[in-house]
């Protein structure tokens, strides 16, 4: 009787193993609808050459792109110690010590999105990379040309411009087609910029690994689809490619940045921002374009309230964390608190 009670035990567990197998790989099957693994390169590398990239890093890092030389990049977009491409403040302090207004957002994986900044005022990477050098708040530099004339006189930056980009007149820019110009400092930390890819254990789910997400991620992923978070957060990204208004359902505390509509002056543009993207959204707290939601476990709730009206259970709540949590780089997951 024992043995078989063994083997009865022992069928029963195949039993409910194999049918919990069939379970993930038709969600494997349902999230490729929905969402889409990193891919290797990032859209327009394909001129990103070693010397332009290699360029681009030490320019991301150079302080003295600032008024004061006080502030780089990286200053906001930290990625080092894992940080995950922001600085983890509500707003960013610049080269005067002045706050932003806006959270900053990570610069990971962030060639991907449809565009830049929280309003999408920037059309790509290096549009982005032109703003907060000239942006009085953030690195304070008067004029394209004061920034040029800045990296001209730094010897070091003769010879690296000259090799990422071949063509161009570096010594003196005399030339109709200067190796140091505003547009090449712009497109060097745009072409560093596309290697922040950040592969994930989601990712090597959507590639077929049925083991790749433990149980409270694969029912994070369940409850993620069921509410209808997908409508907004999808594709590659799991956003950054729309523009929805915050408060579609309940409105949002803070109205005193109106987002999108500060541009066009829209009425239906009124509190439209661009969807966050939820890659590595484990390790850039604080959230929202105000940086006033302070855990993710808060952001998870709130925007279920605001965007959908749904009230979320606690268990609701830790599951999708835990689903969000494997969207983190791999090589950063160990930071997660």
């Amino acid at each position: 009787m024992k043995i078989i009670n063994i083997v009865i035990t022992a069928l029963l567990l195949a039993a409910t193993s194999n049918v919990f197998a069939m379970d993930v790989e038709l969600l494997i099957r349902r999230a490729n609808r929905i969402f889409s693994p990193l891919p290797e390169a990032m859209p327009n590398s394909e001129n990103d050459t070693a010397e332009r990239i290699a360029l681009g890093e030490k320019l991301f890092f150079e302080k003295r792109l600032s008024i004061n030389d006080s502030q780089s990049c990286a200053s906001c977009h930290r990625l080092k110690d894992g940080f995950a491409g922001v600085d983890n403040l509500p707003t960013s302090p610049g080269a005067k010590d002045e706050l932003g207004n806006r959270n900053s957002p990570t610069v990971l994986n962030s060639g991907w999105q449809d565009s830049q900044f929280w309003d999408g005022r920037a059309e790509d990477l290096t549009e982005q990379a032109k703003g907060p050098i000239l942006n009085p708040i953030e690195m304070g530099m008067p004029d394209e040309q004061s920034v040029v004339n800045k990296i001209k006189n730094i010897p070091e930056y003769q010879n690296a411009f000259s090799k990422a980009f071949p063509g161009s007149n570096t010594a003196n820019n005399t030339t109709n087609n200067p190796a140091i110009s505003y547009q090449n400092i712009a497109e060097a930390i745009a072409a560093f910029e596309r290697t922040l890819i950040t592969p994930s254990r989601f990712d090597d789910f959507l590639n077929g690994d049925s083991h790749a997400l433990k149980e409270d991620e694969l029912r994070g992923l369940k409850i993620f689809i069921k509410l209808d978070c997908k409508s907004c957060h999808d594709g590659i990204l799991l956003g950054g490619e729309t523009y929805e208004p915050l408060g579609k359902e309940n409105p949002y505390e803070n109205q005193e940045d109106q987002g999108i509509f500060l541009l066009t002056k829209d009425e239906d543009d009124r509190m439209f921002f661009k969807v966050a993207p939820l890659r590595n959204v484990a390790l850039t707290a604080p959230y929202f374009h105000d940086g006033k939601i302070s855990t993710l476990e808060q952001a998870v709730r709130k925007m279920a309230k605001l965007q959908l009206d749904e009230t979320l259970s606690e268990q609701q709540v830790n599951d999708i964390s835990s689903f969000l949590k494997a969207l983190t780089d791999k090589n950063r997951e160990r930071y997660i608190k």
